[in-house]
C-alpha cells in the first residue's frame, strides 16, 4: 500500500467522521432519551450506536472493500489492513445527555496506526493526525502542552469497571501524592485529543479496548507527546493500560503505571 493509498483513506475517513457524527448529533439533540441496552453494569450502548456502526461499516467497505474492519460493536479480526472504529466513545455520556463523546476511526497497516480522526460532533471539532505530519484540529496544528511539572500538570484518569475499584483508587491516590490534579471524562478518545491539543497533561486508563484509544494515541504522538502505545495483531482485541503524555511528565507517570509503559509507543509492535 502506497502514501498515497493511506492518504485517500485518511481523506475519506474525515468525511465518514462527519457524517457519522451528525447521526450522533440529530439523536443527541432530540428530546427523547435514546434507548439503550446494557452491555455490562454501566456500559449501555444505543440506537445510535448501532446505527453509526452499520453506517461506518458500509460507508467504508463499499470504498475500500479488500480492508478488513473491527469495531466496538460489530467484532471483527486483525488484518494488515484494518480499520478500527468505535460508533461513539463516550457512550454512557451520550445516553445521559453529556456533551463529551465522539466518533474514533483508525487505519492500520501492517500493525501500524497510519490515520487517525477524532470527531467531536457537538464542538463540530474534528482531530485527525496522518503519521509522520503532524496533528491538526479542525485543520489548525495542535501541540502538547509542555506543563512545568506535576503542579502544573491535569491528568484525564479514566475509570474502568473491568479492574477492582481498589486500582482504581490507589492510581488516583498516586497522582494525587505527585501533587498532579485529575479528571475523569468518560471517553478516552476525546481525553486523548484534549492531550494533543495542550488542553489537558496527560491520560491515562487500566483497560482499554483498540477502538477506544488508537486514534487518540496517534493524536498525540503526533503532537510531539509521548504514549504507551497499543499491541497489534492478537492484542487488539484485548485490553490494556495506556498512558499518554506531555514529554516533560514522561518519567513521572511511567513511574505511576510501569505496566504500560512497557508497550511503549516508540517500540516494535506486533505485525500482522
Amino acid at each position: 500500500m502506497t502514501g498515497d493509498d493511506i492518504d485517500r483513506r485518511h481523506r475519506f475517513a474525515q468525511d465518514c467522521a462527519r457524517e457519522a457524527g451528525a447521526i450522533a448529533r440529530r439523536y443527541f439533540r432530540s428530546r427523547e432519551a435514546p434507548s439503550t441496552i446494557e452491555k455490562g453494569r454501566h456500559d449501555p450502548v444505543t440506537q445510535a450506536d448501532l446505527e453509526i456502526d452499520r453506517f461506518l461499516i458500509d460507508r467504508l467497505a463499499g470504498a475500500f472493500p479488500a480492508d478488513g474492519i473491527l469495531t466496538e460493536e460489530t467484532g471483527g479480526s486483525p488484518a494488515r489492513h484494518l480499520w478500527v472504529i468505535d460508533p461513539i466513545d463516550g457512550t454512557l455520556n451520550f445516553a445521559r445527555g453529556i456533551a463529551h463523546f465522539a466518533v474514533s476511526i483508525a487505519f492500520c497497516v501492517g500493525g501500524r496506526t497510519e490515520s487517525g480522526i477524532v470527531y467531536d460532533p457537538v464542538s463540530d471539532e474534528i482531530f485527525t493526525a496522518r503519521r509522520g505530519q503532524g496533528a491538526f484540529c479542525n485543520g489548525q496544528p495542535i501541540r502538547v502542552r509542555l506543563t512545568d511539572g506535576p503542579a502544573d500538570a491535569v491528568i484525564d484518569a479514566g475509570y474502568s469497571l473491568w479492574h477492582p475499584a481498589a486500582d482504581y483508587l490507589a492510581l488516583i491516590g498516586d497522582l494525587l501524592g505527585q501533587g498532579y490534579a485529575f479528571v475523569q471524562n468518560g471517553s478516552a478518545a476525546m481525553g486523548l485529543a484534549a492531550v494533543a491539543c495542550g488542553r489537558i497533561d496527560g491520560f491515562c486508563e487500566l483497560s482499554l479496548k483498540s477502538w477506544d484509544v488508537l486514534a487518540g494515541l496517534l493524536l498525540v504522538e503526533e503532537a510531539g507527546g509521548w504514549t504507551s502505545g497499543f499491541p497489534h495483531g492478537p492484542g487488539l482485541l484485548e485490553d490494556h493500560r495506556v498512558l499518554a503524555c506531555a514529554p516533560t511528565i514522561r518519567q513521572s507517570l511511567q513511574d505511576l503505571m510501569p505496566e504500560a509503559s512497557t508497550l511503549s509507543g516508540k517500540g516494535p509492535l506486533l505485525s500482522i
